[in-house]
């Protein structure tokens, strides 16, 4: 699998909903590679898997969340569910990160992250993304879309848990993309896996 089929903006949807959908099918795809990668190409497809997750949720943090609050009946504890479950995946993830793939206990923990992703995924198909479609236009989504992708493009691309809002993300986002970034840069120049 390519960088290019895992990384978030590449996607070419142009409506929010089927722009997440497919985010979701290469984040299981990601997890898939992660545990069946042999030792020494386990940490390159982890750190993509890494990073399209920090990504992907802070796009959602930014643009979808805030919007679901506000366009229909219900929304506000639909999005506080997901916004719970996405702070436990990113403790997890977060964990994982920092002990890296070489830890004795890491097919055990990834396994738990990756249920727990993909129970919180399913959530959002269910609960938070089906209303969405119903009680907007496709222009909206289209527009969502847009703002999802740009909202990729300054993400952090590392876990940050605590920072679940879109306030935290627009205060908290930008200077810790740009770190994650130097640091990123920094470990592929060193020969290191992030």
């Amino acid at each position: 699998m390519t960088a290019q089929r895992t990384a978030p903006g590449k996607t070419a949807a142009t409506d929010v909903i089927d722009l997440l959908y497919a985010q979701h099918g290469m984040i299981r795809d990601l997890f898939d590679e992660v545990e069946q990668a042999p030792p020494d190409r386990r940490g390159e497809a982890f750190g993509r898997l890494v990073r399209l997750l920090a990504v992907h949720e802070t796009a959602e943090e930014e643009i979808v969340h805030p919007y679901a609050r506000h366009k229909f009946d219900g929304g506000d504890g639909i999005v506080n569910d997901r916004l719970a479950e996405e702070h436990q995946a990113k403790q997890l993830l977060a964990q994982l990160d920092r002990a890296g793939t070489d830890a004795p206990d890491f097919a055990e923990k990834l396994a738990v992250l990756r249920g727990a992703v993909e129970a919180h995924a399913r959530a959002e198909e269910r609960y938070e993304f089906s209303k969405l479609l119903a009680h907007t236009t496709e222009a909206e989504r289209r527009a969502m879309a847009v703002g999802l992708k740009a909202a990729e493009a300054m993400a952090p691309t590392h876990p940050h848990p605590g920072v679940e809002t879109a306030g935290q993300n627009l205060l908290m986002g930008t200077p810790m993309a740009m770190m994650d970034r130097v640091r990123d840069a920094i470990r592929q120049a060193t020969g290191k896996n992030p």
